[in-house]
């Protein structure tokens, strides 16, 4: 049987970020700049009504709320850290939220909104999972903030899939509105970071809201329904899909039966695809990712980088020869060329 889409319980990898080693195993409301809906190209009341349509997504409001501090952490070098909470779709959302120390500028400090990949939910940690990349960050002068998404650590609601659920995005989307309202953050250099399916959720965002100043997007999940359709199948087939991701597959499955696919019903499919709103991104876009990735295709941000390249945008592309998908050996250099990015761009 197949489950409701918003019951579901994603499943990506088993690829993990956890601690400081990689694991293989009352502010005014500041209005997000959402793009305008009517350049979707939405042929159907049924497609522009579809909860993954990006038409259906810009229509969304996000508003975010105040950030809630719930507990204090150990500061870090040069920053201090939080464990906070926000709202999202009648949820509380928790989040870890770093803020520099020492001087602030005059129009407050960047911000670098960080979209973490798949973890099992009762296996990820607001403190600790993906440290060794919010670290880097966090040490360069921005604050960090990195949403949970409903049913991860704390955060109430079930857990989904950005595949088949609209859910991720907006708790990231009001994640977004959220920090834009924080006291001590500039609303106008916010940059996002993605990596794997977060990958994913930041490209959604660029197509959403222009406010958002630059994008790193490493290994994402970035590749146009076909591609992800055709990942699927594969891992399918392969019985690599276990578990929770079963969940996943099943409604990814179901949505193939009801529309066929890309090349068959191109009018849903394009629909639901950010690859196919790309020249609405205004953001320069950075993508890296390893070479020996046998999580995420590499052809996925290959392809993404031709189309950025094609749509006349600003991306800049590398590829790590015989980096994996955390970018080992290569994720001190990844990061050391994902700040220096956004110090171009962000300061």
């Amino acid at each position: 049987m197949f489950l409701v889409l918003v019951l579901l319980v994603g499943g990506f990898s088993y690829t993990t970020l956890r601690g400081d080693k990689i694991n293989n195993n009352t502010s005014q409301v500041k209005t997000l700049q959402i793009a305008t809906p009517t350049a979707v190209k939405a042929t159907t009341t049924q497609i522009s009504s579809s909860p993954l349509a990006i038409a259906t997504m810009r229509e969304k409001s996000y508003p975010g709320s105040q950030i809630t501090t719930e507990q204090t952490l150990s500061p870090g070098t040069n920053y201090n850290r939080f464990v906070v909470s926000y709202r999202s779709d009648g949820l509380k959302i928790y989040g870890l939220l770093t803020v520099p120390t020492g001087k602030k500028p005059a129009g407050g400090w960047p911000v670098i909104l960080f979209n973490h990949g798949y973890i099992p939910p009762a296996s990820y940690s607001t403190i600790s999972s993906y440290r060794v990349m919010v670290d880097p960050l966090a040490s360069a002068g921005y604050i960090v903030f990195k949403p949970d998404y409903r049913g991860n650590g704390n955060s109430e609601g079930t857990p989904t899939q950005p595949y088949v659920s609209p859910s991720d995005v907006t708790d990231s989307m009001n994640a977004l509105a959220s920090i834009k309202q924080y006291k001590d953050a500039d609303p106008q250099k916010i940059g996002v970071f993605g990596h794997s399916m977060g990958g994913n959720i930041a490209l959604h965002e660029l197509v959403i809201t222009h406010d958002i100043k630059a994008a790193e997007l490493m290994a994402g999940v970035v590749g146009n329904e076909t591609d992800l359709l055709t990942w699927w199948q594969h891992r399918y087939a392969v019985h690599s899909i276990v578990g929770n991701d079963l969940d996943t597959w099943y409604v990814v499955a179901q949505m193939t039966k009801e529309h066929g696919t890309p090349s068959s019903d191109p009018s849903y499919w394009d629909a639901l695809d950010p690859t196919h709103f790309v020249s609405f991104i205004n953001a320069p876009v950075q993508i890296q990712v390893g070479s020996a990735d046998e999580e995420v295709p590499v052809t996925f941000s290959s392809s993404l980088r031709d189309s950025l390249q094609k749509a006349g945008k600003k991306v800049d592309y590398h590829e790590y020869p015989g980096a994996d998908h955390n970018l080992v050996p290569d994720t001190t250099s990844a990061m050391d060329t994902t700040i220096a990015f956004f110090n171009k761009y962000l300061k």
